[in-house]
């Protein structure tokens, strides 16, 4: 089953971002224009009731994309926009205009139009930058409760965060080791990404979105670049080359947020997706993108902080994750065929699907995973957790999973 952020939260997401943005593009324009004449009582109600029409459909056209999550990315909020603000002009001018005593016509039409660039210009200038500035933080701020703690049963907690990063567009392009290059939808992978964020903010945890970087075909992919130990950041050194440009924009966000930063620096090299913690025991996959160095590295950084680091030889994956992840409960858990030491973890327990393996712990009774692995969600189930399922087939064609998508930090 999937969840997603409460229609209610939405709708006052929606509205209030709209308010927000229709108010100051409303506002600003009258400020701008008034000293522009002779600023009396006449002028200011006349520009006033000008602007008005055009700022109420603004508000209304500005709910309506919001609700559907325009706001969520920049470039998505930038079309909007100007959709949005273009559509507003010409609805609220026809509207000024025939109240004014004139006849609908191909002359009304013609003024209506014209005013896109003349006395509409400002207005629509400020619609969309309030819109793409404004309106997005406002949305993001109301629909993630940002700093609000999430209450179970009477205890209260520290709202939970998910770092993460939108698809670039050049996805498709991401590296690959153990698979063979198949098609990329990529529009389908933004949608998808989309839906992974609106879980990860209906199960409670509020979203910081990294910055995209289309120049990092792999970068959505952010868990690989920062792994989490308490409250210390440690800023990894990607095994791939072309990966090494992605960690700076992470560095600064986790830093923001208040997290103490380590790094690992070259030559060790350390991927995220190659570090599995369970409780104070951290298992390294020493493989294709993590080297000795890099774990030595980490384990120079984790033992201090108090936990203990255990090498894992990785071989007929990418990442140590690709092979198992953990349970709330602490179990290891794994596709057999592809996990080469289960000896290693104190209990182990086989998934009867390759994508079964990774999961996302969303709370102590609740994970995350593919929806590609049904029988290993069946299997979750009748050992009590809840199941909250995910379509990520694009970012699997990349060797992804639903760990590699974002970075979480409790408390």
């Amino acid at each position: 089953m999937t969840t997603r952020v409460p229609m209610l939260r939405r709708l006052t997401a929606a509205l209030v971002s709209a308010f927000a943005v229709a108010a100051a593009t409303y506002l600003t324009t009258i400020i701008i224009f008034v000293p522009l004449s002779i600023a009396t009582q006449s002028t200011l109600s006349a520009f006033s009731d000008y602007f008005l029409p055009t700022a109420l459909v603004f508000f209304i056209l500005s709910a309506i994309a919001a609700a559907v999550s325009v706001y969520w990315r920049w470039w998505t909020a930038l079309v909007g926009a100007i959709i949005v603000t273009v559509l507003a002009i010409l609805v609220g001018s026809t509207y000024t205009f025939v109240t004014a005593g004139n006849a609908f016509s191909g002359e009304v039409v013609k003024a209506v139009f014209g005013t896109l660039i003349a006395e509409n210009f400002v207005f629509g200038i400020l619609g969309v930058v309030a819109t793409i500035t404004l309106g997005r933080y406002v949305y993001r701020r109301v629909i993630a409760v940002p700093g609000a703690p999430v209450v179970t049963g009477r205890t209260p907690k520290i709202q939970p965060v998910a770092f993460v990063r939108s698809p670039a567009s050049t996805l498709a392009d991401g590296e690959l080791t153990h698979l063979d290059r198949v098609p990329v939808d990529v529009e389908l992978a933004d949608a998808q990404w989309e839906k992974y964020v609106s879980v990860l903010e209906g199960e409670g945890f509020r979203i910081i979105e990294v910055e995209a970087a289309d120049s990092h075909p792999d970068s959505v992919f952010i868990e690989d670049t920062v792994v989490i130990l308490g409250r210390t950041a440690v800023i990894t050194s990607p095994g791939a080359e072309s990966r090494r440009g992605e960690p700076a924009a992470v560095e600064t966000d986790v830093a923001r947020h208040g997290l103490a930063v380590a790094r690992i620096s070259l030559p060790g090299t350390l991927d995220g997706g190659d570090v599995l913690k369970v409780g104070t025991t951290v298992y390294v996959g020493r493989g294709g993108r993590t080297n000795a160095e890099g774990i030595r590295q980490f384990r120079a950084i984790a033992g201090p902080l108090g936990f203990t680091v255990v090498a894992v030889p990785v071989s007929r994956v990418l990442h140590l994750k690709s092979a198992v992840t953990a349970l709330p409960d602490g179990t290891v858990i794994g596709h057999a065929p592809l996990v080469e030491h289960p000896a290693l973890f104190e209990r182990f327990l086989a998934v009867p699907e390759e994508s079964g393996a990774a999961v996302v712990v969303l709370s102590d009774d609740a994970v995350l995973m593919s929806a590609s692995a049904p029988l290993t969600a069946v299997l979750f189930e009748d050992l009590g957790y809840r199941v909250v399922t995910v379509d990520i087939s694009e970012f699997e064609k990349l060797e992804g999973c639903v760990t590699c998508l974002s970075v979480r930090v409790r408390g």
